[in-house]
């Protein structure tokens, strides 16, 4: 009896045991930073699959280059997904990705937005008239030092031969959806963004589209962070690269890398 009953207290144990730790990791939390860009689609797809996990995810939204800054500074970010692999390649030469974890998941278009009153279309080829598009006013986008978009729109103007007639007129903003609101206020009579913001707002349109030559791909790469490596930071990880969550970035308007 002695035995059965140390057998079963055993027994007992291991099982209080694995349930709990079941619940630990049902209950872990995570942090995902992001690029602006990916807002609406990455709060569908977090809070979806949060619900199914039992598990909150925290998201973190702003330009590439300030979350790989607070990732390098020791933020608890377990998953990141940026929009420039500048910054991405940053914390990679500095051994804060988590091993063979980095991967080009989207791509994006340029485009150059008007407010939604604003009838006008242009072929987006060299010398075209940006002059006459801007009047008076001023050309909405990322700040090129820091912010990917930016670093897109001057790449892509430069091509283009009409930087010389932005550069002076540039309001250099700290994140693509920052640039978006100021065409949406009217406070600017253009701005460069990317394709799929300017597919959920309503108060502005396409003016023109950016050729892909005109600037380097337009990547979102991927990867985990060594230091907040977890089971669930592997498994929502992995959900991202999944069909289902590739069907919801392609409604968004990503496409392929």
């Amino acid at each position: 009896m002695e035995v059965r009953r140390g057998t079963v207290m055993r027994t007992v144990r291991k099982l209080l045991f694995f349930a709990l730790f079941s619940s630990n990791l049902q209950a872990e939390d995570l942090t995902v930073y992001a690029a602006a860009s990916l807002t609406e689609v990455m709060q569908l797809l977090s809070e979806a699959w949060g619900k199914a996990h039992s598990t909150k995810v925290r998201l973190s939204f702003a330009a590439s280059s300030a979350l790989a800054k607070q990732i390098e500074a020791g933020a608890q970010a377990g998953v990141f997904l940026t929009a420039d692999a500048r910054w991405m390649e940053y914390l990679d030469a500095r051994a804060l990705l988590t091993p063979n974890s980095r991967i080009d998941l989207l791509g994006n278009t340029l485009v150059l937005v008007t407010p939604s009153d604003n009838a006008i279309s242009l072929a987006l080829s060299e010398h075209f008239d940006l002059g006459a598009l801007l009047g008076d006013g001023r050309l909405a986008t990322g700040d090129p030092a820091h912010v990917p978009v930016g670093y897109y729109a001057e790449a892509a103007l430069k091509s283009l031969k009409v930087w010389a007639i932005a550069e002076p007129r540039l309001v250099r903003t700290d994140s693509v959806r920052a640039a978006l609101v100021l065409v949406e206020r009217g406070e600017v009579p253009a701005g460069i963004v990317y394709a799929t913001d300017a597919a959920i707002s309503t108060k502005v349109r396409i003016a023109g589209v950016f050729p892909s030559t005109s600037h380097p791909p337009i990547v979102y790469p991927l990867a985990r962070i060594a230091a907040n490596e977890t089971p669930v930071a592997r498994a929502f990880y992995t959900y991202l690269l999944s069909p289902a969550a590739r069907a919801v970035f392609e409604r968004y308007g990503f496409r392929q890398p």
